[in-house]
């Protein structure tokens, strides 16, 4: 009996075509990067390239979510090759974002939550330390990960490794190549997209509501979406250059959907169900706005959604 003629074995595929926009960024970053390395330094490319690190941080948030191929080892390419473009492992959005900041929204328990730092705030000073503080809890919480994983699945540990020794590896050689060049073209820019990944933890949550919702009790400003109000969105000409990153409510709501779909979920099911001061009209007013102006009148900051905590009195003394 004949045997049937195997079908043929098609090259990994994309799953969704918007991605290509993703592995446009992939390939420009360390384009513009050997440009400068080999032409020297030229403003009107270190700008975009600056750009283009904010927006590798957006795809690493995204491929943890949705993967972004079909096949396993194109997905693991991309995860070495993220883990090179952006200066730090990829896993690290599995015990940071996936299983504590999705799990537990900015409430109490989400270890970077912002108002656990100086209190309930929205200014320009915590927005510049929010990722060092951000930092300082959460890397307990990558080695407390990196330990259990040790224990029970050595084979994504070893994964885990290797991705630090892929980064480790490479600044290394770079600095040994040409340390002015390394800190210039790769590791300045690196450390400017992780500060900016951090401190959107800050623009989508600060002085929202990230109280757990009580049966039968309503909060100050209370609208139909109470249990939504625990995010800020952004909307305008950020998301179609940052892959949607403004648009958080949908994506908190819906976060294994492609990025590409947010845009549609946020208009039709979610915009009107949150508090209307958490809906921004764009990223870069709103910045302004609070961070600027509201440094200088009260009148242009945003307010907090979240009542005060109380501070116990103090025990009398004998």
């Amino acid at each position: 009996m004949a045997r049937r003629p195997e079908a043929p074995r098609w090259p990994a595929r994309l799953r969704h075509g918007r991605d290509w926009q993703s592995l446009a960024y992939l390939a420009a970053l360390p384009a513009l990067a050997a440009w400068q390395w080999v032409h020297g330094f030229a403003v009107l490319l270190y700008a975009p390239m600056l750009f283009l690190t904010l927006g590798v941080g957006v795809i690493h948030h995204n491929h943890v979510h949705l993967r972004m191929w079909r096949g396993r080892r194109m997905n693991r390419f991309t995860d070495f090759w993220i883990t090179l473009l952006q200066g730090h492992p990829t896993f690290v959005f599995w015990p940071a974002h996936v299983a504590n900041h999705h799990r537990h929204r900015h409430g109490p328990r989400d270890v970077a939550r912002t108002y656990r730092f100086g209190g309930d705030t929205n200014h320009l000073r915590g927005y510049l330390l929010h990722p060092f503080q951000a930092v300082w809890v959460l890397v307990p919480v990558f080695f407390g990960w990196l330990a259990r994983l040790r224990r029970h699945r050595p084979g994504p540990w070893r994964y885990c490794m290797a991705q630090y020794a892929l980064w480790l590896g490479s600044w290394s050689a770079l600095l040994l190549l040409d340390w002015r060049k390394a800190l210039l073209l790769v590791i300045v820019p690196q450390l400017h997209g992780l500060h900016w990944l951090l401190a959107t933890n800050y623009l989508q949550h600060a002085h929202a509501d990230g109280r757990r919702p009580v049966p039968d009790v309503e909060a100050r400003r209370d609208t139909a979406g109470t249990r939504l109000n625990y995010a800020r969105n952004f909307e305008g000409l950020v998301n179609p250059l940052l892959f949607n990153i403004g648009l958080h409510t949908a994506h908190h709501e819906n976060p294994h959907v492609h990025w590409s779909e947010l845009t549609q979920l946020h208009r039709t099911r979610y915009r009107a169900q949150v508090d209307p001061a958490l809906n921004e009209q764009g990223l870069v007013p709103y910045m302004v706005r609070v961070f600027v102006l509201g440094a200088l009148w009260p009148r242009f900051r945003s307010r907090p959604l979240m009542p005060p905590v109380p501070v116990p009195p103090e025990s009398p003394t004998h």
